[in-house]
């Protein structure tokens, strides 16, 4: 028998929100039919007109808040609210950390049936905004000018932005800068229905320990118009600039970077630290885009995994070997192995820039690399996970069950495929011992968890 939905579009009707959905829309309910509703808070009591309604669930937008959450914090109307990404910018930090925390409970519970799991308080900042070391941004053109920002939702229609409260004040400045720069040449923007023009994007990198500034240029065409004064005037208006790049993508593609880079001034990379340990960042390179919340994440990781200096350890997904090289620091052996080429030829580099001869690192996937090693014989002591956010393989997981490390730490991006994930370990004679959430993305709905799980006595 069909369900009858209790709601048709274009009501209007008064609600009290319960929760929020994992992309942080208000949650209501009536008669049990669950109501989506964005920038509600759970406790608010409120107007929503009911603009779409499906079988299972509906959509609504809100109309009057009768009774405001106390979490609830008034904000600037602005273009960057509404489609910038900060999806939790309306409520306060405190309410956010609580938000963040609760789902990870839940998720726990519900999908992994983990009751009994230690869940930390949630590691938050001091300073939640102006934290992001990176922004790559569309180029469009509006009244003879250039335009840089984001798409509003379910578009590529741009929204010219001059500053983001999540990326640091040296990324919206060489942003603007660049921008304003490529305008006043009349370098032409890229036109995605046409496949014409030239600028795609403007990429920006900050290393926040070093002061150094990286700047990419993404076209379409390999010819960079007046790229020599183009060069001239970023050097004389970002002064910590320390590498322009060139990257060429000339396919039709949502994909931003291309192939082909080259750079046209200064260095092929910036340099970081994490704590005590150097990165090299190049154009292409993964790096943690919160690099003071990525310490605290690497720290609970490590503490995790509790080296003594006599152990092996195994880092799946494994980058550019930030985790990697946090832990040879204190392992005797870490083997990495990571799906992209380019990364392991930059974790190979980043271990020989900080002296670590403890390293060893594989491309290819960690759910068909791992199992040949454990097949040759090559175990581990520890073994670290830090997949993407559709979670681990099953190939993986399996491997970890027969392979039977003494302790996994699984750093996730994503808490309900770490919940899943950790149903099967458990299943497969694991111990969850504890979660630790860290908010490495305030204003938005992301929370990273680290878990340490141990192997059960007889298994």
């Amino acid at each position: 028998m069909s369900r009858i939905v209790p709601v048709n579009k274009n009501d209007y009707i008064d609600v009290v929100f319960e929760d929020l959905t994992h992309d942080g829309a208000g949650v209501a309910k009536i008669d049990g039919y669950p109501l989506f509703v964005p920038n509600g808070l759970p406790g608010e009591k409120a107007k929503v007109k009911v603009i779409k309604t499906g079988k299972g669930y509906g959509f609504g937008r809100l109309v009057e808040i009768y009774e405001k959450s106390p979490y609830r914090v008034e904000i600037e109307s602005s273009e960057f609210h509404k489609y910038g990404g900060c999806q939790l910018e309306h409520i306060s930090y405190e309410g956010q950390l609580k938000y963040k925390e609760n789902q990870v409970r839940q998720v726990l519970t519900r999908i992994g049936k983990l009751e009994d799991v230690v869940v930390h308080p949630i590691l938050g900042m001091d300073n939640p905004v102006h934290y992001r070391n990176k922004a790559q941004v569309p180029v469009g053109e509006k009244d003879g000018k250039l335009i840089a920002g984001f798409f509003k939702p379910r578009s590529h229609e741009i929204v010219d932005t001059n500053e983001s409260i999540i990326q640091l004040p040296e990324i919206n400045e060489a942003v603007q800068v660049v921008k304003e720069i490529c305008s006043e040449l009349r370098i032409p923007a890229y036109h995605e229905e046409s496949h014409k023009g030239v600028l795609r994007h403007i990429m920006a990198r900050y290393g926040q320990q070093t002061g150094e500034l990286m700047v990419v240029v993404i076209t379409r065409t390999a010819d960079l118009p007046h790229k020599d004064k183009l060069v001239e005037q970023i050097v004389a208006q970002l002064p910590k600039v320390k590498s322009i790049v060139h990257n060429v993508n000339s396919k039709r593609t949502n994909v931003i970077m291309g192939e082909k880079t080259n750079v046209l001034w200064g260095n092929e990379v910036i340099y970081d630290f994490i704590g005590d340990v150097k990165f090299a960042i190049s154009a292409l390179s993964f790096y943690q885009v919160n690099p003071v919340q990525t310490k605290v994440l690497y720290d609970k990781a490590l503490e995790y995994a509790d080296l003594s200096g006599e152990e092996s350890v195994i880092d799946a997904y494994c980058g550019i070997g930030t985790i990697s090289l946090f832990l040879a620091q204190k392992a005797r052996k870490v083997f990495g192995v990571e799906v992209v080429p380019e990364a392991i030829e930059d974790a190979k580099r980043n271990a020989e820039l900080n002296g670590m001869t403890n390293t060893e690192f594989a491309a290819g996937e960690a759910e068909v690399v791992i199992p040949k090693w454990y097949k040759e014989g090559n175990s581990a002591d520890v073994l670290v996970v830090d997949p993407p956010r559709k979670g681990c393989d099953e190939a993986l997981l399996q491997t970890i069950i027969e392979m039977k490390p003494k302790k996994v730490v699984y750093v996730s991006c994503n808490p309900a495929t770490l919940a899943r994930d950790l149903r099967i370990l458990e299943d497969g004679g694991y111990k969850t011992v504890e979660v630790q959430p860290v908010d490495m993305f305030p204003m938005t709905t992301h929370v990273e968890c680290v878990s340490q799980l141990v192997l059960v006595e007889g298994n």
